[in-house]
């Protein structure tokens, strides 16, 4: 055989791998849930702050807590991939379909978590950092890889990890915890079980 032949049939598999889109990678991430949380968030430090935000924390802010939101949806995807794969409404994506390995998005998860919380703790301040961890571990850990397996009233006990981003975006830009923050992520935790029943 003939280096041609073999540089060509090289050249044949290679083109024959699906090249992996940035999309598939966002997918991964619920971005529609994530810009819904961002929103909260926002909302949060708009009622925490009298005036104009502090531009740096604010921004910084909702960038981490955006990764590390996508980090847990990624997360989700990954623990989920096996009941994604026989549900009609969840076997296209990206693990069930082939188009990701379970290892390129534990490292995408992985990396984008880190990230985001590197954001949060060196950018913005260490509460918001560890709240916005123990968020992702809230979502992530017990609502996917236990509340959903164990009872049908999963939504309501873990929309508590889902009502969160308002005390994150409050104490992003204050640095502390206030009874009115709590008061904003009680409005979220109660109007969740409403909205996924109706």
């Amino acid at each position: 055989m003939s280096k041609t032949t073999i540089i060509s049939n090289r050249e044949v598999n290679s083109a024959s791998k699906p090249v992996v889109n940035w999309r598939v990678y966002l997918t991964l991430t619920k971005p529609k849930v994530v810009a819904l949380m961002i929103l909260t968030a926002l909302v949060g430090m708009c009622l925490a702050v009298p005036g104009a935000l502090p531009v740096q924390a604010s921004i910084l802010g909702l960038t981490g807590i955006a990764l590390m939101a996508g980090s847990a949806a990624a997360f989700n995807h990954l623990i989920d991939r096996r009941i994604d794969a026989i549900m009609a409404r969840t076997h296209k994506r990206p693990l069930p379909s082939g188009d990701l390995s379970a290892g390129k998005v534990m490292a995408f998860a992985s990396g984008i978590g880190i990230a985001g919380f590197a954001v949060l703790a060196l950018g913005v301040n260490w509460l918001t950092a560890w709240l916005t961890f123990a968020s992702l571990l809230g979502y992530a850990v017990v609502y996917t890889l236990y509340l959903k397996r164990a009872t049908p009233q999963n939504i309501v006990i873990a929309g508590i990890a889902g009502a969160m981003p308002p005390l994150l975006g409050w104490t992003a830009v204050t640095g502390e915890l206030h009874a009115n923050a709590w008061l904003l992520v009680m409005i979220i935790f109660i109007w969740t079980p409403p909205h996924f029943w109706h």
